[in-house]
């Protein structure tokens, strides 16, 4: 009797067991790029440490999510299915490389592939069968790594405005003032660069750039005694606070279009997987988007990532990534489960993600849970979702070009139509796109896909004009989201 009740006991533990094993049905990363050329040197490219970063970045999520036991149920494992997959990124250099890079090792070759035609002919694929898969162009981040102010990117009229704000609030001005002295003595570093007026807070992370790549890649810095940890320390720590209060306001979420944006798009994407799962397709299983640091800080304000850990107010580092991931403990095995059985959870990685140094889940919307149900994912990301072009337009006030067909007729708004209102554009943060001159060479990438060039060593130089390195810009300049 004795024997039987154990039994049961242990019948009963090991269906509770069972039961609580998880499905992962979809998965959504974002991602940072690679290692890079300076936003100075416009176009800023993929340097060979960058493209070994998203590589190394690639082959991690491929044994998470297509060979390890976090599989995503029923994508396919070595031979690339495009329904399957979606791959974004915007129109950007590094961005767009990043994305290849990071996909040669998410699926490699897969071998000797033979094609015999109708005359008896064989061809075998290139490159021992590398998989071609489409990187989606995005215009929303277009010349993100090229903009010292990333909102110059984002072609949204009123979040510009609502990051000029930034430049009036109390914090800013005493963090300038406050700051003045210490930035005084970076002056000798980049003064082949900068005019030493323009070396201030104003300018935090296009300064802390341009001696980030220096200290990453120059066997030699001018003045480099200057250059201590603690002024490594300070100099991104002021980085990260300018940064983020660009990207995120608690008070204004238009600041945070980006993260916006990006919500709507998970929210989408999650929808068509929970779709073709319910429909009896495959499709739709992993989505792959590559941006800019801003949306990360962005989206981790909206989210309040911030109350889970303090780390998340910074710039993320090179190949950082985020992953959603869509799954259930409910028995999948029938069929796709019911949207009441879904569970969302957030996982994060500063930087280059590995076997050896992998994510860490967070708890979303200021909770302690680890992970959160579908219906109260969806629920907090719609509050703050932007999914159409129609929304964009409305909360951005753009008017012109593919938001002409939402513009109020006859509204004759300026504030709608690209163009800056009166004194909008003088608290611009002066670092803007090409605005930081510093000759600094480096060996990128020479990749199957992509067309990189083989360059020098790294060295701060004096660049030609340096008194119109940094200057200002017109608020709403850049080309409307298509």
């Amino acid at each position: 009797m004795k024997s039987a009740v154990a039994l049961s006991v242990l019948s009963v533990i090991a269906a509770s067991h069972a039961q609580a094993a998880e499905t992962l049905l979809g998965v959504y990363i974002f991602h940072r790029h690679g290692d890079r050329t300076p936003k100075a040197l416009a176009p800023a490219n993929l340097t060979i440490l960058g493209y070994e970063q998203v590589y190394t970045s690639g082959n991690y999520f491929r044994s998470r999510y297509l060979t390890g036991d976090s599989k995503i149920k029923g994508i396919n494992e070595d031979t690339v299915k495009l329904s399957q997959l979606a791959v974004t990124a915007p129109v950007d250099n590094v961005l767009q490389s990043s994305a290849m890079g990071f996909l040669q090792s998410l699926y490699p070759p897969v071998g000797q592939t033979i094609q015999t035609l109708a005359d008896g002919d064989t061809v075998q694929a290139p490159m021992n069968g590398y998989q071609l898969i489409p990187v989606n162009t995005v215009q929303s981040g277009s010349g993100s790594e090229d903009n010292g102010w990333l909102q110059d990117s984002s072609g949204c009229y009123n979040a510009k405005i609502s990051s000029n704000s930034y430049f009036n609030s109390d914090s800013y001005t005493s963090l300038l003032a406050s700051t003045k002295d210490f930035y005084s003595s970076i002056v000798p570093v980049v003064n082949a660069t900068f005019n030493a007026s323009d070396v201030t807070f104003k300018n935090a992370y296009v300064v802390y750039d341009l001696i980030n790549v220096a200290e990453i890649h120059n066997a030699s810095i001018p003045d480099s005694q200057v250059l201590t940890n603690q002024t490594l320390f300070q100099l991104r720590t002021l980085a990260d606070t300018h940064e983020f209060n660009l990207a995120y306001n608690a008070s204004d979420n238009l600041r945070a279009m980006s993260g916006m944006q990006l919500a709507g798009e998970i929210l989408k994407y999650f929808n068509s997987t929970i779709a073709s799962g319910t429909a009896g397709s495959s499709a739709n299983k992993l989505a792959i988007q590559f941006g800019a640091y801003a949306t990360f800080l962005s989206f981790f304000g909206l989210a309040n990532l911030t109350h889970a850990n303090e780390s998340f107010y910074g710039v993320v580092d090179y190949a950082s990534s985020m992953s959603l991931e869509l799954f259930t403990t409910a028995d999948a095995s029938a069929g796709f489960p019911d949207t009441k059985d879904l569970q969302v959870r957030f996982l994060f990685h500063n930087g280059t993600a590995s076997n050896t140094s992998q994510p860490a889940v967070y708890p979303l919307f200021g909770g302690a849970a680890d992970a959160v149900s579908w219906n109260e994912f969806e629920g907090n990301l719609s509050r703050f979702a932007v999914s159409t072009t129609q929304d964009w337009c409305t909360k951005c006030g753009n008017t012109t070009g593919s938001c002409a067909a939402y513009a109020d007729s006859g509204t004759g708004s300026s504030s709608g139509n690209g163009s800056a209102s009166a004194g909008a554009g003088s608290h611009m943060s002066a670092a803007v796109g090409g605005v930081i001159g510093a000759f600094v060479t480096l060996a990128l990438v020479l990749g199957a896909l992509a067309a990189f060039m083989l360059l020098g060593g790294f060295r701060l130089a004096k660049k030609g004009g340096r008194n119109a390195a940094v200057g200002g810009s017109t608020v709403g300049e850049t080309a409307v989201k298509a």
